[in-house]
């Protein structure tokens, strides 16, 4: 009898792992995400899920959806493919410029709250549609969303570009020291390219950094231990003077003054060594005081570059270098929470202070 009994109670556990049962050709796991404001100011979503079929001639397949939210646009994703969609593979949010403008805060809301989505997952920016460029197919890659995943990754190795996951915009969103940022790319006829950072007041999209400008952008951010810059230091002779600047790592310092009138003066330090690899001028590297002289020039300029940086930033009321938190942490809660930061914020001096140390310069004769 008590075998019997065994084997009933086993039979049940059995058909109860059914209901969990998941075939791997029956998942859509979705790795990449778009969300763009429509014509008609409702959401339109679309989502990349790789085709794990070996006998599909396809390599993915794109689900396009418009609804008032991210939750009814998956129901209607449901209700178009035979997969059962889960979100755990998912490793990129693509946001299009219209919708960044209009606001990102209760979309990133409905992401950070969903535990099927991880908080590393990358925030980037699409300067133009997000869907259309997730759409689109690239003759020398299979996978678009995967293409733009290892692009990101590529540069955000490199510091030209900060690597911006979920939980990272999330915080720098509910800092009130701080302005979140990301990466923001844009489609080309045969290419997806890298344009630059996109600057955030609170959760709306306010200006742009050319990607030519994120290494300084880097440096007056924090410290460094890799990254390279390419500089222009005008002409002599008619010839432009090219510097190549690489293996570049930097110590950042900040330092927050107050005034007898309760203004703040805030400067920025880093000290940076790197090596030249290019450089087109008239200088010799080879003898010590003409590469002084080479590190004065490139000093010079990362200042005037930097400090134009925070002069535009500050314009546009975007405190993308988190000027707030170091100002927050000079003060008493009190006085922080009596300072209007917004408004204090554009009128603050900050300077920036670069100093320059060549480490090597390669073969010269």
């Amino acid at each position: 009898m008590r075998k019997l009994s065994a084997v009933i109670v086993l039979m049940f556990l059995l058909s109860g792992c059914k209901s969990d049962e998941r075939i791997l050709e029956r998942l859509g796991m979705v790795q990449t995400s778009s969300y763009d404001l429509s014509e008609d100011q409702r959401l339109k979503v679309t989502s990349s899920i790789p085709v794990v079929n070996p006998e599909s001639v396809s390599r993915r397949e794109l689900l396009v959806v418009e609804a008032d939210s991210i939750k009814e646009a998956r129901l209607q994703f449901s209700r178009k493919t035979e997969l059962f969609l889960v979100s755990g593979q998912l490793r990129n949010v693509l946001f299009g410029l219209n919708l960044t403008k209009a606001g990102l805060g209760n979309y990133l809301d409905t992401l950070m709250r969903d535990p099927s989505v991880a908080l590393g997952v990358r925030v980037s920016i699409v300067d133009g549609d997000a869907g259309a460029l997730l759409s689109k197919d690239y003759k020398q890659h299979a996978d678009t969303g995967q293409y733009v995943d290892h692009l990101l990754e590529k540069e955000g190795g490199r510091n030209s570009i900060p690597q911006i996951t979920l939980y990272e915009f999330s915080r720098d969103y509910n800092d009130d020291g701080i302005d979140p940022i990301a990466p923001i790319i844009k489609e080309t006829e045969d290419h997806v390219v890298i344009e630059g950072i996109a600057c955030f007041e609170q959760d709306r999209y306010r200006m742009k950094i050319p990607a030519a400008d994120g290494m300084i952008f880097a440096l007056l951010r924090g410290s460094l231990n890799q990254g390279e810059v390419a500089l222009n230091l005008g002409e002599d002779g008619g010839r432009k003077r090219i510097v190549m600047f690489s293996s570049l790592g930097s110590q950042h310092k900040l330092k927050v003054i107050r005034s007898e009138n309760s203004r703040f003066k805030v400067k920025i330090s880093a000290s940076i060594q790197g090596s030249v690899l290019e450089y087109t001028g008239s200088l010799r590297l080879q003898n010590k005081a003409d590469r002084q002289e080479l590190e004065k020039e490139i000093s010079a300029k990362l200042s005037s570059e930097g400090n134009q940086m925070i002069r535009n930033l500050q314009q546009h009321h975007v405190d993308s270098l988190g000027i707030g938190q170091y100002v927050r942490n000079s003060l008493s809660y009190r006085e922080w929470k009596s300072t209007d930061w917004n408004k204090v914020y554009p009128s603050v001096e900050i300077e920036f202070h670069p100093k320059v140390i060549i480490k090597d310069y390669g073969k010269y004769n």
